[in-house]
């Protein structure tokens, strides 16, 4: 195992804390040492749920391990269904717990309880969050799906939205509403706001819809297999890719529906005034393969923008994104390795990033404006307005996304730019209070430090001179010109040799 400070996913058992605290009805009963106890931390900090995660922990300590931690689990999920009096419990073990091999699966079978007892098994030492997600998702819907006759209207199941999920909530509602003007009803959402009984039903519907193939293709490839229901493998993010999603509905289903398009502000915007001057902007997008490929679609097709790096960082989406990274022209990153990807980053210099939260710090330190555009993200990404991804409500909201960091990135250009003008810099006070413009007292030069073999000083002028260049490339400005001053074996970079630079790259 590697130690880091930041990490994309955590381990499966996180996963299936997801499922468990999307669904109500439902109990998860996690076999884990004290310390791995963090659910409540997780959905009611991060995702701002009201109410605490149904999830029980057995919490043994080191003393318990001389004892017998088999007879804590067992008391634990008594209790738990005693206390909740669950429809259906999931139990599984944590990374720690892993370790000391107690079996919760063939303990709870023994108990004899009277309600379903769906057993995981997750790999905590070879795969992650999205897969134990995935992967419990799947074991509660084979367990309790059971075969039945179709609706009478067409109806669908949207699979895979679960908590902690990017936007899960409003997807799920825009969606909701795009099937409802094609004339189609929606059977079941699941796992999200689902119950057991829930799942039971879901083969009445006539196909599923995967809204999020990190967490529900394994239980929708399932269903396609055991109970003939198709899926959708069109994402609804965009316009382009809502538009060719409407089309895959009818193809699947034989209903023409004419979603209106009448609230779809996105195309116009993009093309307006205020947004053709910052086209042509490059990007570099990570993220889950779903949003990654969705928003390289929408930035090179729909922004205008020239797409210069592409990655995500779950290995089950690894084939496509790289597929989809030849089709652009550009090389795969697959990792999870945040230090990895800041290193992608810095090389490429793009003028934006779309990325996970773990980006918009990276951006921070390089000074790259960034869009979160896919999880993990963090509390300010869990809006409490209407802001979905999906549908033609989501492709405006995604043109704000994309477009502000540009522009309030040019707007700080701009004030910095003035800062040292005659009537805007900060000593000359504001103009509604009567402030009168002062001459700028120029501060005294800092001594200026001593350069060392492996490194480059700045001097004042050329600082000031490059603080003038905006802001989406002036990192690639300094790296460029540090790079020509150690080539030129330079210790100190004047103003000239900032020109002496940017002349010798714009060869």
């Amino acid at each position: 195992m590697k130690l880091t400070v930041w990490t994309y996913e955590g381990p499966p058992h996180v996963g299936a804390m997801r499922v468990a605290t999307a669904m109500k009805g439902l109990h998860y009963v996690l076999h884990a040492p004290q310390g791995d106890t963090y659910a409540d931390l997780l959905f009611t900090m991060i995702e701002r749920r009201n109410h605490r995660p149904p999830v029980s922990y057995t919490t043994f300590q080191a003393r318990d391990l001389g004892a017998d931690t088999a007879t804590l689990f067992k008391a634990s999920c008594q209790d738990a269904v005693d206390r909740f009096d669950p429809e259906a419990i999931i139990v599984g073990a944590s990374c720690t717990a892993e370790l000391i091999q107690d079996d919760p699966a063939g303990l709870a079978e023994t108990m004899g309880l009277t309600i379903p007892v769906i057993p995981l098994e997750l790999p905590s030492y070879s795969r992650k969050e999205n897969f134990g997600a995935d992967e419990t998702f799947y074991q509660i819907v084979k367990a309790l799906a059971k075969p039945q006759e179709r609706t009478a209207r067409v109806t669908c199941n949207i699979l895979g939205p679960t908590a902690l999920g990017f936007r899960a909530r409003d997807d799920v509602e825009e969606l909701t509403g795009l099937l409802s003007e094609m004339g189609i009803d929606v059977n079941v959402v699941a796992p999200l706001n689902a119950t057991p009984s829930d799942i039971a039903r879901l083969p009445a519907a006539h196909f599923n819809v995967l809204l999020s193939p990190e967490t529900g293709e394994a239980a929708a490839r399932f269903l396609d297999k055991n109970h003939g229901q198709p899926f959708t493998k069109i994402v609804p993010i965009g316009v382009g890719a809502t538009r060719d999603f409407i089309a895959e509905v009818a193809e699947i289903t034989g209903v023409i529906g004419r979603p209106d398009e009448s609230r779809l502000r996105m195309p116009w915007w993009s093309r307006s005034v205020d947004s053709t001057y910052l086209t042509g902007k490059r990007v570099f997008i990570f993220g889950d393969g779903t949003h990654v490929a969705a928003h390289a679609r929408i930035a090179r097709d729909e922004m205008g923008f020239e797409v210069v790096g592409i990655g995500c960082y779950n290995r089950e989406m690894a084939r496509p994104i790289r597929a989809l990274a030849k089709e652009y022209g550009v090389e795969a990153l697959i990792t999870d390795d945040y230090l990895e990807v800041e290193a992608a980053i810095e090389k490429l210099s793009p003028e934006m990033i779309l990325g996970t939260q773990m980006e918009r710090h990276i951006g921070k330190r390089l000074g790259i404006p960034c869009a979160v555009i896919s999880a993990p993200v963090h509390v300010q990404d869990f809006p409490a307005r209407y802001s979905p991804q999906v549908g033609f409500e989501g492709a405006n909201v995604l043109f704000d996304t994309l477009i502000h960091p540009l522009v309030m990135g040019l707007e700080e250009h701009l004030l910095t730019m003035f800062r040292d003008d005659f009537e805007f810099h900060d000593d000359a006070g504001p103009s509604h209070h009567g402030g009168k413009a002062k001459a700028k007292v120029e501060e005294a030069a800092a001594p200026q430090a001593q350069p060392q073999d492996d490194n480059v000083i700045w001097l004042s002028d050329a600082e000031k001179e490059l603080k003038k260049i905006p802001f989406f490339v002036r990192g690639k400005a300094r790296r460029n010109t540090e790079t020509f001053a150690m080539e030129k074996g330079l210790h100190e970079i004047s103003l000239d040799t900032l020109y002496e630079a940017k002349a010798h790259y714009a060869r």
